[in-house]
Order: structure tokens, then sequence, then C-alpha cells
């Protein structure tokens, strides 16, 4: 990028010579190689490959700027024309640095899609693996299915090159394979009597769950009071999450645990007429 810089303040040196010293053939050469700067050189595919939108602004306004260059030319007015030049290719090469920017923010979220997509992947099959364990839990083969989905949905969309819009449906499938796994696990007498050391730790994985299962059913229903089927049960969750809080916070964890299990078997109901099926 400092290369850049220097290069439009060296084209801007250059061109800044007095009217009397003005050559025109030399003048003309610098009118074209400005025009191949704008219209065909590896900035301008840059900037085209970037679709940042201000870095197209600053291609078009040096594009207007070229133009008056050309037409002072054509009447003369050398001095003008050695004047706009400059200006030109100062407004091309900040459209470069835009578009470098943007090109740097797309590659971000291209790395944190392919992370999120392996650790949906990790959670997939750990669903499975769980669904094997417990075969007695409904629903889990359809859960997995639902998580499959989403993740070619995820896919395809990121291979058409709207990164954030297939995150969107990669973070359902997180929170989908999440959620599964802690309804699966839920009741887990094993899990309870030797991960827990206490109450206020079960306690916090529980809320942990219960934000898991929120989080899920906002991305499925921005606004829960438009899902007349997920209104109820969304209402209840909110009740039961409230006492669980005002339990807690007078150290009655395992009331507050209780309070939290049904806060979040109520959200599962919500989910699902929301339209996703989970265990729970």
């Amino acid at each position: 990028m400092k290369r850049i810089l220097a290069a439009a303040l060296f084209l801007a040196a250059a061109h800044g010579v007095l009217a009397q010293q003005v050559d025109r053939e030399q003048l003309e050469r610098r009118i074209a190689a400005v025009e191949t700067l704008i219209e065909r050189s590896s900035a301008a595919r840059q900037i085209e490959a970037s679709g940042d939108a201000r870095a197209l602004e600053h291609r078009d306004r040096a594009r207007d700027i070229h133009r008056r260059a050309v037409e002072a030319f054509r009447a003369g007015d050398l001095a003008a024309a050695s004047r706009l030049l400059p200006e030109a290719s100062v407004r091309m090469f900040e459209g470069v640095r835009l578009a470098g920017a943007e090109a740097l923010v797309a590659g971000k979220r291209r790395t944190d899609f392919d992370a999120r997509l392996e650790s949906v992947k990790s959670l997939a099959a750990a669903q499975r693996r769980i669904a094997l364990e417990k075969r007695s839990i409904a629903g889990a083969a359809e859960t997995a299915e639902t998580i499959d989905s989403l993740v070619a949905q995820a896919q395809r969309i990121a291979a058409g090159g709207d990164i954030e819009a297939a995150r969107g449906v990669l973070d359902r499938a997180y929170l989908v394979a999440k959620a599964a796994i802690g309804s699966m696990r839920s009741g887990d007498t094993l899990v309870r009597s030797l991960d827990f050391a206490s109450k206020e730790e079960e306690y916090r994985y529980e809320l942990d769950r219960n934000d898991t299962h929120r989080m899920l059913l906002k991305l499925l229903v921005p606004d829960p009071a438009k899902a007349e089927r997920a209104q109820a049960a969304s209402a209840k969750a909110a009740q039961l999450r409230e006492l669980a809080e005002g339990r807690a916070t007078s150290n009655s964890f395992a009331d507050a645990v209780g309070l939290l299990e049904e806060s979040t078997r109520e959200l599962v109901r919500a989910i699902r007429a929301a339209g996703i099926y989970i265990p729970g």
C-alpha cells in the first residue's frame, strides 16, 4: 500500500509542470497511459473484482476527471489537461487501496466461514454418535438430516460468492447441532454425576444450553410474536428463565436448574413450531 501511495505522489509531482513546459506529444502519451490505468490495468481489474462500492466510485470519479483532461487537451488548454491527469491517477490509486481493504475483509469472512464449517461438521458427527448411543431418542435422525441440509445449503451459497448469507445459514446449522446435543444429553445421570462439581456448575451448563436454544429461535423467528404457534412457548420460556435467574441470585441453584430445564423445553417446542425439529 505504501508503494501505491508513493507512486501516486510521484505521478502528481511528475505531472505538476508549468504550462510553458508542457509538451503536446508527451501530454498525449500521458493521457493514453492514464486511460489504460483506469480501464485496462491490473488496478482496474482489482477494483472490478472487489465489488467495493467506494472503490468503484473512485474509479468513476477518475474516469470523469480523465474525460475533462481529454476535453481540455482537445481545446488546446494543455496546462489544464496536465493538471487534471494526476488527479485522475490519485483517484484510481485510492480506489485500489479501498479494493485491497475489501479483499482482506472478504478473505477473513471466508476464513471464518471455513472455521465455522469445521465446527458444524464436528458437532454433527457428535450428534450422530450420541444418537447411536441413545437409540430411544425420537427425531435424532431427522435432526441429523436437517443439519446436513443446512450445511449443504450454506456451501452452495458460499460457492456463489455470498459468504455473509452462507454464514447465516451455517450458524443455524451450528445452533441446531449444539441444541440437539444438549437436549439429547439432558437428563443423563452419568453426565450429572460426573461432569458437575456443584449445582452452580450445573446451572451454568443449563444456562448455556438455554442460551443456545434462544439464539436458534431468534434466527428462525426474528420476531416470535409474528409466529403464532411459537409465541406462547417462547413467552413461557422467558418467564421461566427469569424465575431461574432470580433463584440463582439467592444461591438456590437446584431450583434454578429445574426452572432452566423447563424453560429450555418450552424453547424446544417453539423451535419445532418454527419448523426445525430437535430432540427434547
